[in-house]
């Protein structure tokens, strides 16, 4: 009898035991969710990229003066150019002061405005009235550097808004050359006050010389600097307004290629962008810039300049001679740039663990970027579960996201039987309500736009 007993325990068992193996078997195949997972050539606007428009702000004793009507739809990122000149004695004609509380609360307000209109901002200040290309308008040193305190105290509330901040100061246009103050000695002690006095903002300087200047090293030695997120420098990159203009770019370069080895180790994790410029070079032609872009990850340019360049670039085509993007064969080589600017993530995979029957879901998705930068700010994470009218069901966080080719999360949705699309949105924050600067994948029918987010697959329940 027992015998029989210990038999028919055993088989219990072993049929336990084998349900066991296939159904974690079962859960570790996983559903390939039925997607596009090819890249669209569609213009994305995602945060921190593309084609820059600008825009002039007027600081003084009274606030910020800019036109709000700029802003529009065809932008997501912008070029503040800020004339602070009225506190400058060269400027008034009466004496160097700091800025007022009223101007402080303009440039406020001015970040703000971007902030609830979902748009970003690299940010340039000048003593050159109106950025007319004057040159010696800075008052002193001290009153300078209590000028970047001040300015910073604004910055740091917008950090999903800011993009970068130009040192700028100093020069026409705050582009840092032609000034009697535009050495090492002003230079150095400005963008070391910027890195201070801000938290996670890149502070961008007009060369990679300037960079060598803030670490005491020789050109010579740029191949040996290795900077790491415990360096102060680790944030500290370059804007270039003579893009692609000459061999040295109108003088960004002391040599072009040890200076870019350089600068492309810091601009796989900061923005890097400027104004592409003339006379005609052949740098610009498309067959030729678009490794160097690859390397120096581009993020950003100016829509405007120089219209002579970016009307050759929209007349000329993206070709076989130019890479193996079959996709973008045909279409213009202002459309290849303005795709691959920045990140681009395509979704390549996604797969759904867990049977349908069970709360408990694991998703696993494979991405790609194809773009020519990364991104440079992580992203929070949060899975929405939609129903079949397309309201949210369930929601949830999910971690952060840095760019990873891979990103994984877990959910327990309480959901009612039916089917249920979900979502993943990566979002910077959310402001009233509303998530704000929202990264949308490269694929075809993935993007909700109501719900700032990605469609990575479906359930059922």
């Amino acid at each position: 009898m027992k015998v029989r007993l210990y038999a028919a325990l055993a088989a219990v068992i072993m049929a336990s035991a084998l349900f066991s193996a296939c159904k974690n078997e079962t859960e570790l195949t996983g559903t390939v969710q039925a997607l596009d997972y090819n890249e669209s050539t569609v213009a994305i606007s995602n945060p921190d990229r593309g084609f820059y428009g600008a825009v002039y702000v007027t600081v003084n004793e009274n606030g910020a003066i800019y036109n709000k009507a700029v802003f529009g739809d065809a932008h997501s990122l912008y070029h503040l150019r800020c004339d602070i000149g009225a506190f400058s004695a060269a400027v008034n004609g009466k004496e160097d002061m700091p800025l007022t509380q009223k101007a402080v609360d303009g440039l406020d307000g001015l970040l703000a405005y971007l902030r609830e209109n979902d748009k970003n901002a690299i940010v340039r200040f000048a003593y050159d009235p109106k950025f007319g290309g004057s040159a010696n308008k800075e008052p002193s040193l001290g009153v300078m550097l209590g000028h970047v305190r001040q300015i910073c105290e604004v910055l740091n509330r917008y950090p999903n808004t800011v993009t970068a901040i130009e040192t700028g100061l100093i020069g026409p246009w705050g582009e840092m050359h032609s000034s009697k103050i535009a050495n090492a000695e002003h230079i150095t002690p400005l963008a070391d006050e910027f890195l201070t006095q801000t938290s996670g903002i890149p502070v961008l300087l007009r060369t990679p010389k300037m960079i060598y200047d803030y670490l005491q090293k020789k050109p010579s030695e740029a191949e040996d600097i290795v900077l790491t997120p415990a360096d102060k420098a680790y944030m500290l990159g370059v804007y270039n307004d003579g893009y692609l203009g000459s061999e040295n770019d109108l003088g960004t370069y002391t040599d072009r290629r040890r200076d870019i080895a350089f600068l492309s180790r810091q601009t796989a994790h900061l923005p890097f962008g400027g104004e592409v410029v003339v006379p005609e070079s052949k740098l610009h032609d498309i067959e030729v810039c678009l490794p160097e872009m690859n390397e120096l990850h581009l993020s950003y340019l100016n829509i405007a300049w120089n219209n002579v360049v970016i009307d050759k670039w929209k007349k000329s085509y993206y070709t076989q001679s130019c890479g193996s993007d079959s996709a973008y064969y045909g279409k213009t080589a202002f459309d290849y740039i303005e795709s691959r600017m920045g990140y681009r993530f395509v979704l390549k995979n996604s797969v759904f663990y867990g049977s349908n029957a069970q709360s408990d879901i694991k998703i696993e998705l494979s991405l790609q970027n194809v773009g020519f930068g990364n991104l440079c700010k992580k992203k929070r994470a949060k899975l929405l579960f939609t129903d079949e009218s397309g309201a949210v069901a369930f929601e949830c966080d999910a971690g952060e996201f840095n760019g990873e080719n891979g990103f994984t999360a877990s959910a327990s949705p309480t959901l009612a039987s039916g089917k249920y699309d979900v979502y993943l949105r990566l979002y910077g924050e959310e402001h009233n309500g509303a998530p704000l600067y929202c990264v949308r994948f490269a694929n075809d029918g993935l993007w909700n736009a109501e719900l700032k987010a990605n469609k990575i697959g479906n359930i059922a329940r």
